[in-house]
């Protein structure tokens, strides 16, 4: 039987493939917006929608990735994108050294200390650390990235840029699927649910969230790679609060734990607002309106996780969520 949603995926995509030929410069980069915030909603998902961990301080890691990329490339002129592996690994760095002794707290308490954790990163830009973040003006002249030669500038020429960042999302997309499905996966989906029988089955449940929160950084400190190649200037403000509550928003109105959710919920937060120019001042009130309706009516978010049935021992069938 033909899946309607698989026939559904390959048209979204095809539309998505083909929209920068019909549009323009304008529409095309917010099109590149989306494709960042969906990679960085797909990052929070890992931590969020499968660890099941309340985190809202992600645009740290986005903005250490930024940053380090920004630093080394304007500092020593190493192109853009042979950063993109080491911007993640210092965020996974990040990552591992200040969630290492909060990874045990749960729900609201884990939270907050996310919350002081984009603000420290945020204001420590501000104040110009060891004299390489630039303060508050931010670091200018980064340089587009390169491929086989071709500078790529996304701000002269978007429609470059945007097959760049697709390239990207697709090759994210196949690995979360594939650790959404492996081993690794189904354990940390385990924990979330129930993390008391998680751990009363022999895993390692620190261990799993740990894990979690470093993957998730690592890819957003890749993301934050892009964002620098892309926009060739970055300032403490592009990494406010503000960022980690959007990031949130993507996954929970999309759907914590489905890959599609979150690419829906970016298209949702980041471009319809683009659209309602005249409602920009409304925007904070719609967004809560919104999370609160979800909340209520559809907690699961827009598309959440497909359920997979799975036969147990006695031939009976448990549906359990993927």
């Amino acid at each position: 039987m033909i899946d309607l949603r698989m026939i559904i995926y390959a048209a979204v995509s095809v539309c998505w493939l083909v929209a920068p030929l019909f549009l323009g410069n304008y529409h095309t980069d917010v099109l590149n917006n989306i494709a960042i915030y969906a990679l960085l909603g797909l990052s929070l998902n890992i931590i969020l929608g499968y660890g099941g961990m309340f985190h809202m301080g992600h645009a740290a890691f986005f903005a250490i990735g930024a940053y380090a990329t920004a630093i080394i490339n304007t500092s020593y002129g190493i192109p853009v994108l042979w950063l993109l592996p080491l911007s993640g690994i210092l965020a996974g760095v990040f990552a591992l050294v200040v969630a290492r002794p909060i990874i045990h707290l749960r729900g609201d308490y884990l939270l907050i200390v996310t919350i002081g954790m984009v603000e420290i990163v945020r204001i420590a830009l501000v104040n110009n650390v060891f004299g390489l973040t630039g303060g508050a003006n931010g670091i200018f002249g980064i340089a587009s990235p390169t491929i086989f030669g071709h500078q790529i500038n996304g701000i002269v020429n978007p429609k470059h840029y945007f097959y760049l960042l697709t390239a990207f999302l697709a090759f994210t997309i196949t690995v979360f699927y594939l650790l959404e499905h492996s081993r690794f996966g189904r354990a940390l989906k385990f924990l979330s649910s129930d993390s008391v029988a998680a751990e009363g089955s022999g895993i390692d449940t620190s261990g799993y969230k740990l894990a979690a929160f470093v993957i998730g950084a690592f890819w957003a400190g890749m993301v934050g790679n892009l964002y620098a190649g892309k926009i060739t200037f970055i300032s403490p403000e592009s990494f406010s609060f503000w960022e980690s509550v959007v990031m949130f928003m993507i996954v929970i109105l999309g759907g914590a734990g489905s890959i599609p959710g979150v690419l829906l919920g970016a298209f949702l937060i980041i471009g319809l607002p683009e659209y309602f120019h005249g409602l920009q001042q409304y925007r904070l009130l719609i967004f809560g309106f919104a999370l609160v309706a979800m909340m209520i009516f559809r907690p699961q978010g827009i598309l959440p996780p497909k359920q997979h049935t799975y036969a147990t021992d006695n031939a009976s069938e448990k549906k359990v969520s993927s």
